[in-house]
Parts: structure tokens; sequence; C-alpha cells
């Protein structure tokens, strides 16, 4: 099926589900499915609520916000805490489904007091190649995914998100700073924002798709191959500055970004 086929389907599932509540993270994929569902249904029955989480960066709350607000939409702002709960924080491989189940059952609250018909989130079909636990309180709890349904991968969310001229189109991957780390290492939130600091320099550097990979004292961090020669280049001032960090060791993965990585040693 061609992608304006595609869009023809997802216009279609959001305008039978009548009403909804979008988990918006600001990131490409939640930006246009909110986008489609604001020109779809009236504006009183969407919500987007986006989690304020120390597993992910403060600048993405900013620029969520941002967008929503360009987009008219209802937004809500609500406080989740992972690293209340043990299960999260001693990161079994399983770690992002009580992430999720917390976050969605918050979310179906939200949407039963506000008569909206679904939750809806916006895993696209390309999500399904990676390992994804958090699906698992998806599908228990009922949460809906229409770029899935319709068939939409993450080039198409790209491609159609340029046509409509959302800023977010060629939008970096995000995804929550516990992914950083390997399964088994106890998660800490002087741990994530050692993280998130140092992806701020890679950022100010402008390797804006980049990855830390955390391991105490040693990191590893990903680019795509192109800008690995250039990353090298940056020498003793990048490492200088990730020592400030607390990192002793800094090396550079020769197999470049790719979501997931941490994944590849399961069942190993």
């Amino acid at each position: 099926m061609g992608v304006e086929k595609k869009l023809v389907r997802l216009k279609q599932i959001i305008l039978e589900a009548d009403s909804c509540l979008i988990a918006f993270s600001g990131g490409a994929d939640s930006a246009f499915l909110l986008k489609i569902t604001s020109l779809i249904l009236p504006k009183n029955k969407i919500i987007a609520v986006t989690a304020n989480s120390a597993t992910y960066p403060k600048e993405e709350l900013t620029s969520a916000k941002k967008i929503a607000a360009g987009f008219g939409v209802r937004h809500k702002i609500i406080n989740t805490f992972e690293l209340n709960d043990r299960r999260f924080v001693s990161n079994p491989i399983n770690r992002c489904y009580f992430c999720k189940k917390e976050l969605f059952t918050r979310l179906k609250k939200i949407a039963g007091e506000n008569k909206l018909k679904f939750v809806f989130d916006a895993s696209n079909v390309s999500d399904k190649s990676d390992f994804r636990p958090g699906a698992k309180a998806k599908n228990e709890l009922g949460v809906r995914s229409p770029l899935q349904e319709a068939g939409i991968t993450k080039q198409e969310v790209r491609i159609l998100s340029k046509k409509l001229g959302l800023s977010t189109w060629d939008k970096p991957s995000l995804a929550c700073l516990a992914s950083r780390i390997p399964y088994g290492t106890k998660i800490s939130q002087p741990i994530l924002e050692r993280i998130n600091q140092a992806e701020v320099v890679l950022r100010g550097l402008g390797f804006s798709q980049s990855r830390v990979r955390h391991y105490h004292g040693l990191c590893r961090i990903e680019v795509p191959k192109k800008d690995i020669a250039g990353l090298i280049k940056r020498g003793q001032g990048l490492i200088d500055k990730f020592k400030k960090l607390g990192y002793n060791y800094i090396t550079v993965d020769l197999e470049g970004y790719r979501t997931g990585s941490l994944n590849e040693v399961i069942g190993k």
C-alpha cells in the first residue's frame, strides 16, 4: 500500500475513534499523529499528555509544550516516578514494561475523566523490529497505535511530516535515558543526569543523532558512521568535557549509531 493510501487509512481510524488522548513526547511520530488528529477531530475531543520524568531530557518537555501549543490542542503535563519503582530501578530486560504500565494506567484514567474513548500512542510499524517490552503493557491496557494500524513506517512518518511542513520531520529518534544503561546496572538519578549532560555536549558540537551508553566510569559514544571521523577530530576538547562528567574512559562505537544496541546482547 502506498504512503498516501496509508494516510487515508490513518485518517479513517482517527475519525472512527471519535475522541482520544494522545501520549505525546514531542518526537517525530507523536507530533505527526497529534497534527493529523487535530485536523480530523474537534479540538475538544483531543488531549495531548506529556510525561515529565527523570528519564527524559528537560529540553524535550519544553519542545513538546511548544509543539502542542502550535497545534492549538489541549496539553497536559503529568509527573511520573519510575525511580520509585524498585522493579524499574533494578533494570531488568523488561524494564520498559514497568514504566509503560504506570504511564498508560494513568493515561487511561485521564481519558476516562475527560470522557475520551481511546488512548493513542505513536508507535509505528518500524518499532516492531526492536525489542519493546513496553508493548505488552500497551496491549494489556487496550492502548491503540493508529500509525501501526495504518501500516505507517518511521520513514513514512518523516515523508508525510515534511509534506505537512512539520519542523519535527527530521527530528532525531528519542528514547528514554535509561536505555543507555546496560541491563542489570541499577538506574539512578545521578547516572541519568550524567548521560543527559554528556549527550547535551554532543548535540552542542553538532552531533544531533547520538547516544552515550553508560558503563560506570566508561562510556561508549554512538554517532552515525559518517560522523565518526568528525567526532574523533574533536580530540582532547571532547575528552576533557566527558572526564569532567565522571567518565574516565571515552570510547567510540565503530558500528555507529543504531537504536536498541544494548538489546544486541539479549539471548547471547
